[in-house]
């Protein structure tokens, strides 16, 4: 049994919670959408438009692609998961523990290596 399943059932935390609060973190926003642009713009055209708009782009977008049902089982089973997929559980872990007030959980605590007995 993985890390990430024992937490998630000693924290009594459904899956399914996991996957809506993925959703909703990682969906793409007004403010993505312009560092989007900016980025665009920061590569071609004037310099005053490439000053502008490097401030915006050195920030970091969302990434719009939440976590998915096949990818948490994957997780939940102990299987290979990318680490982007690994960071995006522990992102929506946590919004759900933010909203059962409860303290924010680390990737490894997830995701690390198991302790040795």
């Amino acid at each position: 049994m993985a890390k990430l399943d024992e937490y998630l059932k000693k924290n009594k935390i459904d899956a399914r919670r996991v996957l809506a609060a993925s959703k909703g973190l990682e969906r793409l926003q007004a403010e993505d959408r312009k560092i989007f642009a900016a980025k665009k713009t920061a590569k071609a055209g004037d310099e005053a438009a490439k000053e502008a708009a490097k401030e915006l782009a050195s920030q970091k977008p969302r990434s719009g692609r939440p976590v998915t049902k096949p990818s948490l089982s994957k997780a939940l089973a102990g299987r290979e998961v990318s680490g982007s997929t690994k960071t995006r559980i522990v992102r929506a872990v946590n919004a759900v523990l933010k909203t059962k007030k409860k303290p924010e959980v680390s990737f490894n605590d997830l995701f690390g290596p198991a302790p040795k007995a």
